[in-house]
């Protein structure tokens, strides 16, 4: 892997983490964080969609991987919904 193909996958794993932060409401932190929440709701994703049995959508393929587009913004809403109630529930907030 070259290193525009590494910048180019940061990118999308940027955007995906930064769209599902967005949806779900909740801001972890910034840039390096919505990179880290990309990659993860990737493999969420993936995860999710290999056990219901439901195809890989949108997978953009940057030199030899690929990467899940669709599946990583639903598993970084996922992701995300997770820690943002963890966080407000250790802070104890009250409704």
């Amino acid at each position: 892997m070259t290193l525009m193909e590494l910048l180019v996958l940061l990118i999308i794993a940027a955007i995906c983490g930064s769209v599902g932060q967005a949806i779900a409401g909740f801001d972890l932190g910034g840039c390096l964080v919505s990179i880290v929440v990309g990659f993860i709701g990737a493999y969420i994703g993936l995860w999710m969609s290999r056990k219901l049995g439901w195809p890989e959508m949108l997978n953009i393929k940057i030199g030899k991987e690929t990467f899940p587009v669709i599946w990583a913004v639903i598993g970084s809403i996922v992701f995300t919904l997770v820690v943002g109630l963890i966080r407000g529930a250790a802070k104890g907030r009250r409704y």
